[in-house]
C-alpha cells in the first residue's frame, strides 16, 4: 500500500506519512484514523507487538490510553470483565456527557447479561436454520440483478443491500425504508470526536439519532399490545428486563444502535473485504474455484483477515498489571483486534490470506468472554450463503479500481469497491 501512496493524499496525517520505525515510541498513536483510511496500520502494529505490546500514549486526540496489540493479551483483557470494564464506552473516545448511549455491550453484569438475554434468541441455532432459506433467496435476487459487464460499486449493490435486508427482517422494519437502518448505523459513530471520521458533525449526529429514536418509539407503541412475534422489538417488549426500556431514551437508542451496527457494519465490510482478499490473492481464488467446499473455512479467514472492527476499549476497574506494565484504575485499555489477528506468535503467516488455513476460526474478530459477538453465527452464515451463490454464477468478481476505505479508527470498512462480475463460461 505504501507504493500506492507515492503522492500522499492531502488528508493523510503527518504520522501516517512517516516511517513508523522512526517515530519516537511514546508518540506512536494508533488512534490516527488516516492509518486505517489508507490501510497503513500494519507496520505500526508490528512495531508495537515487537517493542511495546502493552503501550501507553499520554496524549492523543482521544486522550491518554493503553494499546494492547498481542493476541494472548487481548484475550486476557476481553475475558476478565471483573478487571476491565466495558463501562462507560467500548469506543476509544468518551461520549459526550449530555448525549451518552447506554447498551449491553457497554455494560457489565448483571445489566449486560439481562439485556443480552432478552434478544439473543433471535440468533439461536433453530432460528438461524429457519432464516437460511430466506437469506439464500435474497442473495440470489441481489446477485441476479447485478449489471454483468458493467463497473459498479459492490459495497452499495451487494454488501449494504444484503445486510440491510437482513436487519429489516430481524427488526420487522418497513422494508421499503430499510436504508434508514444503514444510514443510522453510519451516522452513529461517524464524528471526528468519536472515531476520527469526518462524515457528520456532532450536531448532525444528535439530530439523526433523535429521529431514529422517534421512529422506533412509534414501532414500539404499535407492537406493545400485540402478541409476541419473532423480531427484536417484540422480544424487548415481552422481556421483563427490557419491557420499560422505551422510557429510557438513551438506553433504548443505545441498544437499538448496538444491534443495528452489530448486524450491519461487521458483515457488510467482511462481504467487501472478501472480494478484496481474493483479488489480491489470485492463487487462493483459483483454489476456491477448484474446491468450493472450502467456503465455510474461507469465511472464517475473511473475518480474520478483514477484522471489521479494529478495536474495543475497556476501562480498568482496579490497579492491575499487564505485560509488565502497571495499569491504574480508570485508565483506558484498548484491545486492537486487527493487530491480534496479525500476531505471528499465535497465527501462522498472519499477513497472508489462506482460505484452507487450519484453525481458521481461531481469531479475535468476534471478541471473547461475555461480550463475544452475539451474531457471529449469523454473520458467518450470510457470508457462506453469499459465496456459495457467487460461485454458482460468476467466474470472477473482479476488482477494477482501488477500494475507497472509511475514515475511522473503529470500523474497518469500505465506502466504494469498483468491480465487474464475469459469468461462468
Amino acid at each position: 500500500m505504501a507504493e500506492a501512496l507515492a503522492t500522499p493524499p492531502s488528508d493523510l496525517s503527518e504520522q501516517a506519512r512517516s516511517n513508523p520505525a522512526e517515530i519516537p515510541l511514546h508518540k506512536l498513536d494508533l488512534s490516527d484514523p488516516s492509518l486505517y483510511q489508507y490501510d497503513l496500520q500494519d507496520a505500526f502494529f508490528a512495531r508495537l507487538r515487537k517493542e511495546a505490546p502493552v503501550h501507553y500514549i499520554d496524549s492523543s486526540p482521544f486522550g491518554p490510553f493503553w494499546s494492547v496489540t498481542r493476541f494472548d493479551d487481548i484475550v486476557y483483557v476481553d475475558k476478565h470483565h471483573d478487571i476491565f470494564s466495558s463501562e462507560p464506552s467500548i469506543l476509544l473516545a468518551d461520549q459526550p456527557e449530555d448525549f451518552t448511549f447506554v447498551n449491553f455491550i457497554q455494560s457489565d453484569p448483571p445489566v449486560h447479561d439481562e439485556q443480552r438475554r432478552a434478544v439473543q434468541n433471535v440468533v439461536a441455532p433453530r432460528n438461524l436454520a429457519e432464516l437460511e432459506p430466506l437469506i439464500r433467496g435474497r442473495v440470489q435476487t441481489i446477485l441476479d440483478s447485478l449489471p454483468v459487464g458493467e463497473t459498479f460499486n459492490w459495497v452499495d449493490l451487494v454488501s449494504i443491500e444484503l445486510t440491510t435486508q437482513m436487519l429489516a427482517t430481524l427488526f420487522d422494519f418497513p422494508f421499503e425504508e430499510r436504508r434508514k437502518l444503514t444510514h443510522w448505523s453510519d451516522v452513529a459513530i461517524a464524528t471526528p470526536e468519536l472515531t476520527g471520521s469526518d462524515t457528520v458533525t456532532e450536531e448532525q449526529r444528535r439530530q439523526e439519532m433523535n429521529e431514529c429514536y422517534a421512529y422506533f418509539k412509534q414501532i414500539w407503541e404499535e407492537r406493545q399490545n400485540q402478541p409476541p412475534k419473532f423480531d427484536l422489538i417484540s422480544m424487548m417488549i415481552h422481556d421483563d428486563s427490557t419491557k420499560d426500556i422505551v422510557n429510557k431514551p438513551m438506553e433504548f437508542l443505545g441498544n437499538l444502535l448496538l444491534l443495528i451496527i452489530g448486524g450491519n457494519d461487521t458483515t457488510r465490510n467482511s462481504i467487501s473485504g472478501g472480494v478484496v482478499a481474493l483479488n489480491r490473492n489470485p492463487d487462493e481464488y483459483q483454489k476456491l474455484r477448484d474446491n468450493p467446499a472450502l467456503i465455510p473455512n474461507m469465511v472464517s479467514e475473511i473475518i480474520r483477515w478483514q477484522t471489521p472492527l479494529t478495536h474495543m476499549r475497556r476501562t480498568a476497574k482496579v490497579d492491575t498489571e499487564l505485560g509488565g506494565q502497571k495499569i491504574r484504575k480508570g485508565d483506558k485499555v484498548v484491545m486492537w483486534y486487527l493487530s491480534g489477528n496479525r500476531d505471528a506468535d499465535v497465527i501462522d503467516r498472519p499477513n497472508d490470506f489462506i482460505i484452507d488455513r487450519e484453525r481458521a476460526r481461531h481469531h479475535v474478530s468476534f471478541g471473547f468472554g461475555i461480550h463475544r459477538c452475539m451474531g457471529n453465527r449469523l454473520a458467518e452464515m450470510q457470508l457462506r450463503v453469499l459465496w456459495e451463490e457467487i460461485m454458482q454464477r460468476f467466474h470472477t468478481v473482479e476488482l477494477v479500481g482501488e477500494p475507497v476505505r472509511v475514515r475511522s479508527n473503529f470500523v474497518r470498512g469500505f465506502a466504494e469497491l469498483p468491480v465487474r462480475v464475469h459469468p461462468l463460461q
